[in-house]
């Protein structure tokens, strides 16, 4: 216990020994102890030690720390102290004053031991374990050590957590811990982790991290939350950012709708506190990062049309007019705003459409203009003016011509500024800030818009009372020639080269003007100091863009004459050096980086982004227009028109091409709904051959079997006629039954008669009606006449069959009568003859009656197969009339036999021979004369028997 006293600060006897002898001493305690008390102990010291002996303790104990983390895994406490004198040594502590070569030491000292600790892949593979211990002694110290690590060989270390199996799960598992300290030195952790490293980037986004982070900071208070907050959107910034693929995913997850409520400011935006402009500045970036123009064109428009959707457009416009708002948060949400417009017609109309809240209401844009050509704003919010009305006119044509309209004579309201009044403004200011600004802006609202170039030349500006109005162009080469600032002139020439650029018209008005020719040659021919350079190579660009686009309408400057000065004033070697001078300048390559104007002060801000592309566009251009000679000029307009006549020629060839094309398309989609038609046609065809297959088979079938039965019915009435002789008196209840049974029969046929009533009268109607094929109607008109016939029949029959039942009744009473009448004895002998007589007559009533119910059990037997014949028949007759011009033959065949099949199931006994010469006739064709005059001689005899 001596031992640990002098470790532990306690007054021993003897001389002191040394912090690196004591250290070696724990070590060596570390390493023999076989009791974990010792070796806690140990560790502990050590881990008081580790901060004043840095380079001993890392030196010395590193490799024993790392034993004790792989062999006493059970203990939370001594990894808990080995994992705190690792992060110890290794981290560099930025919080003590030192000087900078005492960092620089501890910086490199950080670094060595990282170094020596992670050339073992397997320990950090150990740390990540330990992060599945729950244990705060535990877990907390080894997220701290992993964030120092990482600090100090990010690149190192991201490769091997990437390929260590669940490594990055593990890692956001500490997003979820309910201890605030874990989960907060989890996010610093993961944003070591996540920097510029894109593929733990995605996988810590398919890790659900975005919907944790934004849960997080809807828990903390969104923009009035505290550091954790920050450290939430600096964690998404590294996500997002150049990362096209998490963009995709936070879009498609729909977590740009969850950032709309971050932007909710109040009536009352004084006192905020640097915290919350914190957040709402990384807020606002987060923002910037989805639509930024580096982002893909689709990605970008994805992103600007949600944004619109869910109201965040609208949340940003809200803040940009709002009051009390601190500038840096009204810079950067004018920036916002201005990549979130930037191409999008939509968003731009919306914004065109905002108000400033004044009396009385002012657009938004005229606001925003009115800071820009102000020199007492701040220099920052004065770009960022700029680039959101450079943005809000990017592709925006509709929004160009607003503008430009503005400043025309017809649309010009005395009471009220407009945004080119305050242009024109700006333009003519004595601030050369607003001049190059002005200018600048001008210049975007003519940017590829050749109607509004032309629209411009119009406007007629009043410099003086009692002298006539100029030209907007003649005034701005006026400012030019006076010699003001390089500022200024640099914004007036880069504005005139974009306005006659690609526009003949406006390249005559510029030559019109006798004194700017000279102007020009004069400024490009003299020998000036370094800071006229940029001016001189930029009047170089404008007299080539005069010669480039010269349509020789003006007789004393054509193309020609205009090179022939160059050679005569300037030479043209020294022109193409001169127009060199342009792309050479050290702020061009800044401003061809990004469309934002970003300069560190006023007087860098000489070139704008899109300025450079076209300067890009015409340098080569040009030097080849100067060179080249009036032969060489002729053979190029010969070579110009013969490639414009063969254009014109392909372009007709391809209108002819086009149009075969939509010929060929039209009958292609034929020939398909054609083949179509075919196919359904063959189908059709084939199912109705296979019915009339079916058809005949059951044709077939029927006669056969109809031939058996009457035969057999031939034999079982000899039979019977010997039976019914000796009928007896108590038959007359079975009579009575059979009575009944046929009452029943009769109302069974009396329905079946409704049905093919309804039959003949439909199929009448169907005759009535025009067809497109004779050959159906007749043989609409032959069903029509067979279904007479069997009605006729059938009639016939239930009138018998009414006065079968009416003689039965009779006869039953009076058989009735006569056996009441044998009890008596004394009329016995008197009825006798009487008796004998009604018995004979009974017995040949009963034989009529065998014989009508054996023609009933016929009817009846063939009635079921009668109903499926007669709806055949019916859907055959459909199906006819959509198909008569290409199954004419087929349907008639149908037809036939299907009346040859009602014939033949409709006949009675006694014609079963009449019925059979009519099966073999069938082809013959029955006059309707005679079939009306039989229907009618059928219809009275029905009505004389009723």
């Amino acid at each position: 216990m001596n031992f640990f006293r002098g470790v532990m600060g306690g007054q021993a006897a003897g001389p002191q020994p040394t912090g690196a002898e004591t250290i070696q001493k724990l070590c060596d305690r570390v390493a023999s102890s076989t009791l974990l008390e010792d070796r806690r102990d140990a560790v502990r010291a050590l881990k008081s030690l580790s901060k004043k002996y840095r380079m001993e303790v890392g030196t010395q104990a590193m490799d024993h720390l790392i034993n004790i983390l792989q062999t006493d895994r059970s203990d939370s406490e001594i990894l808990g102290y080995a994992l705190d004198t690792m992060y110890n040594i290794i981290c560099n502590d930025e919080e003590e004053e030192q000087d900078e070569t005492a960092q620089k030491q501890a910086d490199d000292l950080g670094a060595k031991f990282t170094e020596a600790f992670i050339q073992d892949p397997e320990h950090i593979t150990l740390l990540l374990t330990m992060l599945e211990e729950f244990d705060f002694h535990v877990r907390w110290p080894a997220v701290k050590l992993l964030t120092a690590l990482l600090r100090n060989q990010c690149v190192q270390l991201q490769s091997i957590i990437l390929v260590s199996p669940m490594g990055v799960s593990r890692l956001m598992d500490l997003l979820a811990d309910s201890r605030e300290v874990i989960r907060n030195d989890g996010l610093l952790l993961l944003q070591q982790l996540t920097k510029g490293n894109a593929a733990i980037q995605k996988i810590v986004a398919f890790e659900n991290a975005f919907e944790r982070l934004l849960d997080i900071i809807t828990e903390e208070g969104s923009s009035d939350g505290g550091i954790v907050v920050e450290d939430c959107l600096l964690l998404l910034r590294n996500l997002l950012k150049n990362n096209s693929s998490n963009q995709n995913f936070f879009k498609e997850g729909s977590f740009i709708q969850r950032m709309r409520p971050w932007f909710e400011v109040g009536d009352d935006n004084s006192g905020w506190s640097a915290q919350k402009v914190t957040n709402l500045h990384l807020m606002l970036q987060l923002v910037r990062v989805m639509v930024s123009p580096v982002n893909s064109p689709g990605a970008t428009a994805s992103c600007q049309r949600s944004m619109y959707q869910c109201g965040l457009l609208q949340q940003l416009c809200t803040i940009l007019m709002a009051t009390g708002v601190p500038a840096d948060i009204l810079t950067e949400t004018i920036n916002t705003v201005s990549e979130v417009i930037r191409g999008s017609q939509i968003n731009q109309d919306y914004f065109a459409s905002v108000n400033a809240p004044s009396n009385p209401p002012r657009p938004a844009i005229v606001v925003l203009l009115m800071s820009m050509v102000n020199e007492r704003q701040p220099f920052v919010l004065r770009c960022a003016v700029l680039y959101c009305f450079q943005c809000f006119l990017y592709k925006n044509q509709k929004g160009q011509g607003e503008i430009v309209a503005t400043l025309l004579p017809s649309t010009i309201d005395a009471n009220s500024i407009s945004a080119g009044q305050l242009l024109c403004g700006g333009l003519f200011s004595a601030d050369s800030l607003s001049n190059w600004c002005a200018s600048v802006a001008l210049a975007h609202a003519l940017q590829d818009n050749l109607t509004q170039k032309e629209q411009l030349l119009r406007v007629q500006l009043a410099t003086s009372l009692g002298k006539p109005p100029v030209s907007l162009l003649q005034q701005c080469t006026n400012i030019l020639s006076q010699g003001s600032k390089v500022q200024t002139r640099v914004g007036l020439l880069m504005l005139l080269c974009t306005w006659i650029n690609n526009c003949p018209i406006a390249v005559t008005h510029f030559l019109h003007n006798q004194e700017n020719v000279p102007f020009l040659t004069a400024q490009i021919s003299e020998n000036l100091g370094e800071d006229e350079r940029l001016v001189q190579g930029l009047c170089a660009l404008l007299l080539g863009i005069c010669i480039y686009y010269n349509d020789n309408s003006l007789e004393n400057y054509t193309k020609e004459k205009l090179k022939q000065l160059i050679e005569k004033r300037i030479g043209k070697e020294n022109f193409v050096e001169k127009l060199g001078f342009v792309t050479k300048h050290e702020l061009y390559s800044r401003a061809a980086q990004k469309p934002q104007p970003v300069f560190p002060s006023p007087d860098q801000m000489l070139f704008d982004h899109e300025f450079t592309k076209l300067v890009k566009e015409l340098e080569g251009v040009i030097t080849k227009a100067v060179h080249k000679s009036s032969e060489d000029e002729k053979k190029e307009e010969e070579v110009k028109k013969t490639l414009e006549q063969h254009d014109n020629i392909v372009t007709q060839y391809k209108e002819l091409i086009r149009e075969q094309d939509s010929k060929i398309q039209e009958l292609k989609e034929q020939v398909s709904s054609l083949t179509t038609q075919t196919e359904q046609m063959q189908a059709t065809m084939t199912q109705q051959q296979s019915q009339i297959q079916q058809h005949k088979d059951q044709y077939n079938i029927l006669k056969l079997k109809l031939g058996k039965e009457n035969s057999s019915q031939a034999s079982n009435t000899l039979g019977d006629s010997a039976h019914v002789n000796g009928v007896q008196t108590e038959e007359a209840t079975q009579l009575r039954e059979e009575t009944e049974e046929l009452r029943s029969q009769h109302a069974l046929l009396q329905t079946q008669l409704g049905e093919k009533d309804a039959i003949i009268d439909s199929l009448r109607s169907e005759r009535s009606q025009p067809t497109d094929g004779d050959t159906a109607s007749s043989d609409n008109a032959e069903l029509l006449k067979e279904l007479e016939l069997l009605r006729s029949q059938v009639q016939s029959q239930a009138a018998e069959i009414g006065q079968l039942k009416s003689d039965n009744a009779d006869l039953l009473r009076r058989a009735e009568s006569e056996s009441t009448g044998a009890s008596s004895s004394s009329d016995f002998s008197s009825d006798a003859t009487e008796t004998a007589e009604l018995e004979s007559r009974l017995a040949a009533q009963t034989s009529e009656v065998e014989r009508l119910k054996e023609e009933v059990q016929g009817l009846t037997g063939g009635r079921e197969q009668l109903e499926q014949q007669t709806a055949s028949a019916t859907s055959s007759a459909a199906i006819l009339k959509a198909e008569m011009a290409k199954l004419e033959a087929e349907l008639l065949e149908s037809k036939k036999e299907q009346d040859d099949l009602l014939m033949l199931l409709a006949d009675q006994d006694q014609k079963i021979q009449s019925l059979r010469k009519k099966l073999k006739d069938l082809g013959e064709t029955v006059d309707d004369e005679d079939e009306l005059d039989t229907r009618d001689q059928t219809d009275e005899d029905d009505e004389d028997e009723d």
